[in-house]
């Protein structure tokens, strides 16, 4: 199951963590996974071109693991646009969640 961990300070999106494999089919065709990746790498490339943002990211070398923070030191402009970037990243997940439950649960912490 894939695990996705939404981590907010004053209801901003401080940093977000995914770890897991969904498992829903075989390797190279497994379509949660591969939904989950393009939504959410999808996300942090646009706030790498669009916000101008150097994420902290981490990931796992085999794969199963993401984990992306917002650095604290952003202009409030770049935080509102990566903001509406992730809102809606978030959104697609949760559309994800919704159809594949089994396969991804989504928490807020």
């Amino acid at each position: 199951m894939i695990t996705i961990r939404i981590y907010r300070k004053d209801n901003q999106i401080v940093a977000f963590e995914l770890s897991g494999h969904a498992d829903s089919g075989p390797y190279g065709y497994d379509l949660v996974c591969a939904g989950v990746s393009a939504v959410s790498f999808g996300a942090v490339n646009a706030i790498h071109e669009l916000c101008e943002i150097d994420l902290e990211i981490r990931q796992a070398d085999e794969g199963g693991y993401l984990y992306v923070c917002i650095p604290s030191s952003i202009d409030d402009e770049a935080n509102d646009k990566a903001q509406l970037l992730l809102e809606s990243m978030l959104i697609s997940l949760n559309t994800i969640e919704r159809d594949y439950g089994e396969f991804i649960k989504m928490e807020s912490q």
